[in-house]
């Protein structure tokens, strides 16, 4: 293999990591006299896995960049679910040193015997299941012949994704892609466009086709204004265009429309960041950036056209779009299929105004961009002057964009991948979700000194919107699991924060306002809505927070204590099914350091009258509390495992535990979970409607689960748990991630075709406290795993 270069040189799951659990038990109990095995240690079962075939950094190549951002994602969402390395391509001509590890090997297709010493190479290596080829017409023009053999040779899986698809091909172009199609298990393309000409042109099978969408990245959405001031350009109106520099992304269009533009708009400002491309600069020089400089003085634009001929790292890229008005995309290339400048751009909110290549037409529909047609100063002007002239158009067609965009995260993009790899990998790669960081982020954003405020736009705390007791009482929960993991004093002031806010909605007789406006007055919408459930959501968290009264500070426990007894008087009066299981709950985690009889009492009260309401309703095939599902269904089982926990009745037990099972017939099925719609609930006797599913409805789940758990210790429960999180990491019924990494906020909604962008406080503290309640597996589990490690060197 003289013509390819040997370039070469763990996150277990929730349910793993458990299991260690018992086999800590099991090595007390080993025979006596049975010698232990201490010849060599276990070797641990290689992970299976996938070469990616592509240019590769540092080449200076959108492909290149593309593979490695896919890998990143990859690696980050599927840590331990398999093994990612390179065949990076490059020319006699240009030759690179790979400092990353997953480079195995180095191939150049122009040399002799090179592709044959590869299919070679692969095929003797029992570690490869799949192979992915970037492809791009270029990279093999001058090598066809050995390139088609080559596929043919591999006796393994061959996914392919077309970075090109040229629509009409003549007989000779349609057979050679029809060759490459033949000699792969599938193939991916990044547009339905591109999916059609395969189908339509081609002749390809559809169910050999895969669309996956270019990959962008989810940005924090930083303030604009803040931005401008960073850059010093908080006087202008910025648009902007980037991407390797070259005759195709015909700059001059927009230089030409400028002189017109600034009639109306003195103050606008046209970057244009990168460099030039490579194989330009090597054959040309900066020709064409000359070219545009001189244009730039020709029409007196030095004030107003900015270059910047370098490659920004992506940090600093994404703070460049964000801070742009509009996003101008000139490319005058019929044929190209997709632009990953283009999805940059899109996900940092920008309004687009673009030329008509297959990708644009498909993204900008539905009033999310403006298509000109190409090399249309004219058409250019006007709709830029459009845009700038109407803050509301733009701020639209920024809504519309992220919206389309978020499927194309690159999070979602690589879950689409790992999916097809877990199709076509001969070996089990059992899919593991790699656990995100605790972060506070979005749920600090979200609090002013007075509260938590109620909802967000996108990422941006909207305090137009209010305060709410439910989301204080829930953050306030999340914040003392959180303190309780960390001991994290900066901590301290927010659950101070949100007791205090929950003392403010307290009224004479013990009962609790729910809503607040901005002006910190109590609105209508208190005196409209029944508020059972909010007071019972509260009487919950007061409990919680007395439950950690040893690690609290004495003032948080006393105040908790206060409010909470002036409220036992209205919590006897309460008949709303889910206001008396979190009350139940609240009140059991409360006695746990009061030991009151009459709290005691109290949960018996309440747990009672869920009994009567479980014999009323309850029969074969739907063993539940009411005559129908709504939302926060797992409180009420929960409740009843709480009230056996204070009293020790046995019947609180068995309907905890039948009504659970039963909820959990209902919502997990086919390996995942699919929480109640809340578009019409779940009737008795009536088809479930399918669509509409809260992260609040998992969360609960999530904590009702971990108590049962704890209880039972039946494996099943452990199992749905790692499942129920793992819905916010993308898997659900769309395939897309509910938590967004980047800002460390929770979408607000999982709908039939798409998620709800919001980030709001009740669905990020829903995440938060789903992601604190199985921190507690993890940290548990990694202490058996050490123990059994010492154990085992012992024996």
């Amino acid at each position: 293999m003289n013509n390819i270069i040997v370039a070469h040189t763990n996150n277990n799951t929730l349910l793993d990591k458990a299991l260690l659990q018992f086999q800590k038990s099991s090595i007390s109990h080993k025979k006596i006299g049975t010698r232990p095995d201490t010849t060599s240690p276990k070797i641990e079962k290689p992970l299976p896995e996938i070469l990616f075939i592509t240019s590769y950094p540092p080449r200076e190549c959108g492909i290149a960049t593309y593979s490695q951002d896919l890998m990143k994602a990859l690696n980050h969402k599927f840590k331990g679910s398999f093994s990612l390395k390179v065949c990076a391509l490059q020319s006699e001509h240009e030759k690179h040193i790979y400092t990353e590890g997953c480079v195995k090997y180095v191939l150049e297709p122009g040399k002799r015997h090179a592709f044959r010493d590869l299919a070679e190479a692969i095929n003797n290596d029992n570690r490869i299941e799949i192979i992915l080829i970037q492809h791009e017409f270029g990279f093999y023009n001058n090598n066809e012949a050995e390139f088609s053999s080559f596929l043919n040779d591999i006796n393994k899986p061959i996914i392919m994704v077309f970075h090109t698809v040229l629509p009409n091909p003549d007989n000779l172009w349609k057979t050679k892609v029809n060759y490459f199609v033949e000699a792969c298990a599938c193939v991916i393309v990044m547009t339905n466009n591109s999916a059609r000409i395969l189908a339509d042109d081609y002749k390809i099978p559809e169910s050999k086709i895969t669309v996956i969408p270019h990959g962008t990245h989810l940005v924090p959405h930083l303030d604009k204004t803040v931005l401008k001031e960073k850059y010093k350009l908080s006087s202008r109106k910025v648009f902007s265009t980037f991407g390797l520099l070259g005759e195709g992304k015909s700059i001059e269009t927009t230089l030409e429309a400028m002189p017109d533009i600034i009639k109306a708009h003195p103050d606008a400002l046209f970057i244009v960041i990168g460099k030039t491309h490579p194989n330009i600069l090597k054959e040309e020089g900066e020709k064409y950036r000359q070219k545009l400089q001189l244009r730039v003085q020709e029409l007196g634009l030095q004030n107003h056209v900015q270059f910047i001929n370098k490659y920004l790292e992506l940090p600093e890229l994404l703070e460049y779009l964000q801070l742009t008005d509009i996003y101008l995309f000139t490319s005058k290339d019929p044929n190209q299929a997709v632009s990953g400048t283009f999805s940059y751009a899109i996900s940092c909110g920008c309004p687009i105004i673009s030329t008509p290549i297959p990708h644009a037409l498909e993204v900008l529909s539905g009033e999310a961009g403006i298509i000109i047609d190409f090399e249309d100063s004219k058409q250019l002007t006007e709709a830029v002057n459009r845009l700038l002239d109407d803050d509301i158009l733009r701020g639209c067609m920024s809504a519309n964009g992220l919206q389309k965009m978020l499927s194309s995260a690159w999070e979602n993009t690589a879950l689409a991948h790992a999916l097809l790899f877990d199709k076509f990998t001969k070996k089990d790669m059992s899919l593991k979700y790699s656990i995100p960081a605790i972060k506070l982020d979005h749920i600090k954003r979200l609090t002013t000194d007075f509260g938590m405020i109620q909802f967000s736009k996108i990422n941006q705390p909207d305090i137009e919107s209010g305060y709410t007791i439910d989301d204080n009482a829930r953050a306030m929960i999340s914040l003392c699991q959180h303190y309780e993991l960390t001991h994290d004093e900066k901590d301290l002031p927010y659950i101070t924060t949100y007791l205090n806010f929950i003392k403010y909605c307290q009224q004479t007789d013990g009962n609790f306002l729910n809503y607040v406006d901005v002006d910190k007055h109590f609105t209508a919408q208190n005196y409209e809505t029944n508020l059972e459930d909010a007071n019972g959501r509260t009487i919950w968290a007061l409990g919680f927070l007395m439950s950690k009264s040893d690690i609290l500070p004495k003032t948080l426990f006393t105040l908790a204590e206060q409010i909470l007894k002036k409220a036992l008087s209205y919590i006897i009066t309460m008949h709303s099914t889910r206001a008396m299981a979190f009350a139940t709950k609240g009140l059991h985690f409360a006695n746990r350091w009061l030991e009151s009889a009459k709290i005691s009492l109290l949960v018996k009260t309440l747990a009672n009258r869920l009994v009567q309401m479980h014999k009323h309703e309850a029969e074969e095939n739907w063993e539940w509390f009411e005559g129908y599902l709504t939302y926060g269904n797992s409180i009420l089982p929960e409740a009843m495992l709480c009230a056996y926990t204070e009293t020790g009745d046995e019947i609180y037990k068995e309907i905890a535990k039948s009504s659970f099972d039963f909820l959990l017939s209902v919502i997990f099925q086919d390996d995942k979970i699919k929480v109640v719609s809340n578009q019409g609930w779940h009737i008795k006797g009536q088809i479930a409607n399918k669509f509409g599913e809260q992260a609040i409805d998992v969360a609960y789940t999530i904590l009702a689960l971990s108590r049962f758990y704890d209880v039972f210790k039946e494996k099943a429960y452990l199992d749905k748990m790692e499942t129920a999180f793992d819905w916010f990491l993308g898997k659900n019924h769309l395939h897309q991630v509910i938590y967004n990494p980047c800002t460390g906020g929770c979408y607000d909604g999982l709908e039939e075709h798409q998620v709800n962008l919001n980030q709001g406080a009740e669905s990020t503290v829903s995440y938060l406290m789903s992601r604190l309640t199985i921190e507690k597996y993890i940290n548990t589990a990694q202490r058996s795993k050490n123990t059994v490690a010492l154990a085992s060197r012992d024996s």
